[in-house]
């Protein structure tokens, strides 16, 4: 069983940055891979970011490439999802989730075990 609680959401401007924090529960943290998705008003939860069990490997959707980065720290039992340069359109409620899985179709949600609670991150224009 894994716990899941996401931290760092708010309202910012376009432009800024906010880094975002998944704290998980459970001493095998390091046998999951962790995505992150999203949910915006009135649309359905997509994908946005994935790391592997050890952090060897990333995966972005394209809305995001190049802006968003996510890492973890297994001795932390965190992962986490830096946003830089966010735009409106990144307005949304994010959650992270934990896939036992491994990076298989890594986009698809229902490849998740357990998810958090979710953040709301508000960018205004």
């Amino acid at each position: 069983q894994v716990q899941l609680v996401e931290s760092g959401g708010g309202l910012v401007q376009a432009g800024d940055s906010l880094r975002l924090s998944c704290a998980a529960s459970g001493r095998t943290f390091s046998s999951y891979a962790m995505g992150w998705f999203r949910r915006a008003p009135g649309k359905e939860r997509e994908f946005v970011a994935h790391i592997s069990w050890n952090g060897g490997k990333a995966y972005y959707a394209d809305s995001v490439e190049g802006r968003f980065t996510i890492s973890r720290d297994n001795a932390k039992n965190t992962v986490y999802l830096q946003m830089n340069g966010l735009k409106p359109e990144d307005t949304a409620v994010y959650y992270c989730a934990a896939t036992s899985r491994g990076s298989y179709s890594y986009t698809r949600s229902d490849r998740y075990n357990y998810w958090g609670q979710g953040t709301q991150v508000t960018v205004s224009s």
